[in-house]
């Protein structure tokens, strides 16, 4: 399984040639005049738009009078395949980012989250989706969902999710009663995991401001790399990175888990929705 996406990975080379025009007290003008290039182009590379070449790498440096052996490997890994890639799968963006990502902290409504699903829970959801799949499309999307389920106890590039549900979608039979159950005693089984926490908010709270719609935030490992808000929706998804914004995202998440069941309460409110399946 390949451990880094590429488009995060542009996002990382563009912050880097960024920091090094400015380190050499250039302008994006003078720079990009320097290296026969439009203002424009030289600006959407250091956005992470649009790829930037080694060769362009090596030019920058050049202009810039530095030299990074690391940059030019970011800039040949930029350029490569997500792993996910190889399966067709449209991610919306979020599989890119989660790939990077060091902790998952998902607030989900209706369903249960993808980091803990059965197979079985998968393919009623997959199955029965807006978007029509062929079968082989199923079966691609339902293996890498599982793919990114190994980070869960992956030593060597683990991830830590902390998922806060809401009841009602432990009520909701996908793929009928017996899936369903399989998938209540499957997440059970993956709370005993060090790296997965999971916190039920029940209907006895009434109205909760999580309602307002469900949202993922994503914490890299690398502290130049900001935090992420992934938004999804019918027609795609908002990837959010400004401070405000994830701020006010990762406050509501905090005031939820108070809010929300103990997570020995929330157990034992997983195996009462499994019984009464």
């Amino acid at each position: 399984m390949t451990r880094t996406s590429p488009t995060f990975r542009r996002r990382r080379l563009a912050r880097r040639i960024r920091q090094l025009r400015e380190e050499a007290g250039l302008t994006q003008e003078k720079a990009a005049a320097g290296l026969d290039m439009s203002t424009s182009a030289l600006s959407r590379k250091e956005t992470g738009e649009v790829a930037t070449s080694v060769h362009e790498v090596r030019s920058m440096m050049d202009l810039y009078d530095t030299y990074d052996p690391d940059l030019l490997d970011l800039a040949r890994a930029a350029r490569e395949r997500g792993w996910w890639r190889a399966y067709g799968v449209e991610d919306r963006g979020y599989v890119d980012l989660e790939t990077e990502a060091r902790t998952v902290r998902e607030l989900s409504l209706m369903s249960i989250p993808g980091l803990l699903q059965t197979e079985g829970y998968m393919r009623a959801i997959f199955q029965r989706d807006r978007i029509h799949r062929t079968k082989r499309q199923v079966e691609n999307d339902i293996a890498v969902r599982l793919i990114r389920q190994r980070r869960l106890s992956d030593d060597d590039h683990p991830i830590q999710l902390t998922a806060l549900i809401d009841q009602a979608a432990l009520e909701r039979p996908v793929g009928g009663t017996a899936v369903m159950r399989e998938q209540l005693n499957q997440m059970l089984d993956m709370t005993a995991q060090v790296a997965v926490a999971v916190r039920v908010l029940p209907k006895s709270i009434g109205w909760h401001a999580g309602l307002e719609g469900a949202f993922t935030l994503l914490e890299f490992p690398d502290p130049a790399d900001r935090d992420v808000l992934f938004v999804a929706h019918p027609a795609g998804s908002v990837h959010l990175e400004k401070d405000p914004e994830v701020r006010e995202a990762r406050l509501l998440f905090e005031h939820l888990l108070k809010e929300a069941l103990s997570p020995e309460a929330s157990g034992k409110m997983i195996e009462q929705a499994a019984r009464e399946l």
